[in-house]
């Protein structure tokens, strides 16, 4: 039972859902949604106040200007896509606090929030906190 225990313990440190990262817009300005897809998908659509680095481009040079002091909350478009995986383990190697959004943008969507961009869907919106 410690196992398991421990198991939930330490996926919950590493992951986040979208209510979650919802709530953490409201209440904080300790968490920045990253959108690690290539920059035509982020374009298209993002998280409201996300930014946009994609996980093949991350380097210590483009990262420099980030905060090392705020939690950066990983997403690509969801299930079926690792690019929120790739950026998550990029961007912890660089030195960042890193959590991944399960269920990406698709999720994001699907629990009726709001998205920015080029075809942005409406939802619920947030006042982030920053």
């Amino acid at each position: 039972m410690e196992k398991q225990i421990e198991f939930y313990e330490n996926k919950l440190a590493f992951e986040m859902d979208p209510s979650d990262l919802y709530d953490a817009f409201k209440n904080s300005t300790a968490f920045i949604a990253l959108d690690t897809r290539q920059a035509f998908g982020y374009k298209n659509e993002h998280i409201p106040t996300a930014i946009n680095i994609p996980h093949k481009e991350m380097t210590d040079e483009n990262t420099k200007h980030l905060d090392k002091s705020k939690t950066y909350v990983c997403y690509c478009d969801g299930i079926g896509c690792n690019a929120s995986t790739k950026g998550a383990l990029k961007m912890t190697k660089l030195g960042f606090k890193v959590k991944e959004l399960m269920g990406g943008i698709e999720w994001w969507k699907f629990d009726g929030y709001a998205t920015e961009g080029i075809k942005p869907t409406d939802g619920f919106t947030f006042k982030c906190a920053c």
